[in-house]
């Protein structure tokens, strides 16, 4: 399915910076645990549990009492949650309210449903838990109500802001450039962007550089020129900051891709 992706992990030792994904996650662990921070509330992952977070839900990681994480996650774009809406007979895509829920029998169909889609050759069987595995997430614990910090980042000034930092993600922004033209000081523009988005502007900033940057690769740009079309300083940066995002390296994120 276009804008469905898969990650298939195996850390002892990582910790995720906070961050968020424009795309729905869904993730199952297989073995050991990892402690996530999200909406105020620290949780853990483990395999009794699926871990959901919505698109653009700030969230952070780390390994904490145990000395494994294996996991498998999906991610699905925007286009792909709308076509995982359609085929779940949804009117609307929903919103998630909780990111942990306890449920057995969604955790053991989402397993079934990545392996599934990471082999690849049964394209019916797949469609079948997809529609099956959103049909029963969004129907127990779906929800059509817009949090206020997501129509928050609709409405104007931040709709201006978050567009500029789009645009302009490549050049060397400084706070006074996304303050000045909206008549804040540095300050204000903080609070305003943490209590929109619950990341700063160099945080989400960042997100949008990563974004960019996995673009190119897959556009097949070698890695030290992504890293400057991405706005990152040169290709040790976005090695460091793809590593504590993603748990892997540009060169081991473009390898898959070949494979």
């Amino acid at each position: 399915m276009p804008g469905l992706s898969l990650l298939h992990a195996d850390f002892t030792r990582h910790d995720y910076a906070p961050h968020s994904h424009d795309a729905l996650v869904v993730a199952v662990t297989e073995a050991g645990g990892a402690e996530f921070t999200s909406r105020g509330h620290t949780e853990e992952a483990r395999e009794d549990v699926l871990l959901v977070f919505n698109p653009d839900e700030p969230h952070s990681g780390r390994m904490a009492r145990s000395p494994r994480w294996r996991y498998r996650s999906i991610y699905l774009d925007g286009q792909a949650i709308a076509a995982a809406a359609r085929l779940a007979g949804l009117p609307r895509p929903a919103y998630f309210t909780a990111n942990l829920f306890r449920d057995p029998e969604l955790v053991n169909l989402f397993h079934s449903l990545h392996c599934v889609l990471e082999q690849a050759d049964d394209p019916l069987h797949q469609q079948e838990l997809l529609a099956q595995g959103f049909a029963m997430l969004a129907g127990r614990y779906g929800s059509q109500r817009r949090p206020a910090a997501e129509a928050a980042r609709g409405r104007h000034p931040m709709r201006q802001l978050l567009a500029v930092m789009e645009e302009r993600h490549p050049e060397r922004l400084m706070l006074d450039d996304l303050s000045d033209p909206l008549g804040l000081s540095s300050f204000q523009l903080i609070r305003m962007f943490r209590q929109a988005t619950g990341l700063t502007p160099h945080a989400y900033l960042t997100q949008i550089r990563l974004k960019a940057a996995l673009r190119h690769l897959r556009d097949g740009m070698p890695i030290a020129e992504a890293a400057l079309a991405a706005g990152f300083f040169d290709q040790s940066a976005l090695n460091r900051h793809f590593r504590r995002i993603y748990g892997i390296t540009p060169r081991q994120f473009v390898a898959a891709q070949v494979a």
